[in-house]
């Protein structure tokens, strides 16, 4: 295997006059093996807002950007700027590599007791379109999935009314007896509160959430998508998904899994009625658990922090350990955030549809303030069935470093009338990924390498 140069280290500079230059070089990492020659890819940021100069400086220092400089990071009119200082710390974090992954998607039903304005997929249970699974019908999927090759299975469904806790706890320990190579990632906060109050645990509160998260884990439960988050705003929350789980129940869920050693991730939903500060307002949110869960793993690290801090964005130089968290790294007993999946609003056939949605430059724009904004949590992925895999490759350049996988089904929301069949192969991911300068890795549900010889794969040791 050939040894590429370590990404350089971007250091800071003495306090620069307005539209000064920063550079920053980078080349892929010495893990990957490349089949052309590694070349330097040289970022040069000229900020024309003046406001943005201490901004750069603390990215390129790796401190923390505060609320008020995230909300900048959203009005400035330099959006290069901004997109470069992403693809620097996206850089820093990941080399040249981009990860995807082969996986299926199982939407068991869309019946929900909810009807949330902004959700075009929820039926009521007489109601045209309305659909249920059985357990041998998901359990078929997921033995097809296994066969094709895929290493991961992502199951979310409606709040159904009728479906009693058995019906998931059979559904996982099906899918581990017949297709034990998958991953089984389930259940988004909103449905985890649902099941704790189908088992009858609701009035135990947090302590029945660990409960009932423990047995799903027993029945073969792995992980949380992270979907159901939206925008954690009670303005928002009281007009367009007010029957719904709030923030600190949602943020509760995702504790209580930590807790119990599963990993999750987080998902915004944005361009529909939320402003902006309430984006960054989420973001924080998000950071200030997971400061908390990385504690113990950043002072095994040796990672330095002001009040408790975890920042994994900064230059290498500030790492003399891990400078990304990993499942059996010393500190790390729980589970933590892994990604943060920025999904832009699609207003069709929802009752909000008199909305615009959010454009192109808004969600490139909110991509890379992800990256600067959430410098604890390891990635940020470009959802390509939401963002379409063009926009996807752009975004691979300006802080997403995860283009998600193969999908095959996905019923939640269809981008220009897509069909719920929405299928790319890894051949075309690859060439997405190198398109846009990147080298493609393929990985599973936990970001570990994976070898692969046609539908037969292992992680890489």
């Amino acid at each position: 295997m050939e040894e590429a140069p370590s990404p350089s280290k971007n250091r800071l500079p003495d306090r620069p006059e307005p539209n000064s230059t920063y550079t920053s070089t980078s080349n892929t990492m010495s893990t990957l093996i490349h089949q052309e020659p590694p070349t330097a890819a040289e970022t040069v940021l000229q900020p024309t807002d003046p406001r943005l100069v201490p901004v750069v400086e603390d990215v390129l220092a790796g401190r923390r950007l505060s609320p008020e400089q995230g909300m900048l990071l959203f009005e400035t009119p330099d959006l290069h700027t901004i997109c470069g200082l992403a693809d620097i710390v996206r850089r820093r974090m990941h080399g040249n590599v981009t990860w995807f992954n082969i996986n299926r998607h199982i939407n068991y039903s869309n019946i929900c007791t909810l009807s949330c304005s902004f959700c075009a997929f929820h039926r009521k249970r007489d109601e045209e379109g309305a659909y249920e699974y059985s357990v041998d019908q998901v359990v078929e999927e997921a033995i097809k999935a296994q066969e094709a090759g895929a290493t991961e299975l992502h199951i979310v469904g409606g709040l159904h009314p009728r479906l009693p806790f058995e019906y998931y706890t059979d559904m996982l320990s099906s899918i581990r007896e017949h297709a034990p190579k998958l991953h089984i990632k389930a259940f988004t906060a909103v449905e985890v509160v649902h099941l704790q109050r189908k088992s009858r645990r609701g009035h135990l509160g947090y302590e029945g959430l660990i409960e009932v998260l423990r047995d799903l884990k027993a029945a073969g439960l792995q992980s949380l998508p992270g979907g159901g988050a939206e925008v954690f705003d009670d303005r928002v929350h009281e007009e367009i998904f007010k029957s719904k789980i709030k923030s600190d129940e949602w943020l509760d869920v995702h504790k209580a899994a930590h807790e119990i050693g599963l990993n999750s991730n987080a998902t915004m939903l944005y361009g529909h009625v939320e402003k902006r500060r309430e984006r960054i307002h989420h973001m924080e949110l998000l950071r200030t658990q997971q400061d908390r869960t990385l504690a113990d793993w950043r002072a095994a690290q040796g990672i330095r922090s002001e009040g408790g801090e975890v920042v994994l964005t900064g230059p290498d130089e500030l790492y003399p350990g891990e400078r990304l968290p990993m499942t059996g790294q010393d500190g790390l007993s729980t589970g933590y955030f892994q990604t943060i999946i920025p999904l832009p609003f699609f207003p069709d056939k929802s009752a909000l549809e008199h909305l615009p949605g959010p454009t192109g430059l808004e969600n490139l724009r909110t991509i890379a303030v992800c990256r600067l904004m959430l410098d604890n949590i390891p990635h940020v992925k470009a959802f390509w069935i939401m963002q379409t895999l063009d926009m996807a490759q752009v975004m691979l350049q300006n802080g997403a470093d995860d283009i998600d996988g193969t999908v095959v089904w996905y019923d939640i929301t269809h981008v220009d009338g897509a069909s719920t069949h929405q299928e790319t192969t890894v051949t075309d991911l690859k060439r997405a990924i190198r398109e846009a300068g990147f080298v493609p890795a393929e990985r599973d549900t936990l970001y570990r390498r994976i070898r692969r010889d046609g539908s037969d794969w292992r992680i890489e040791e």
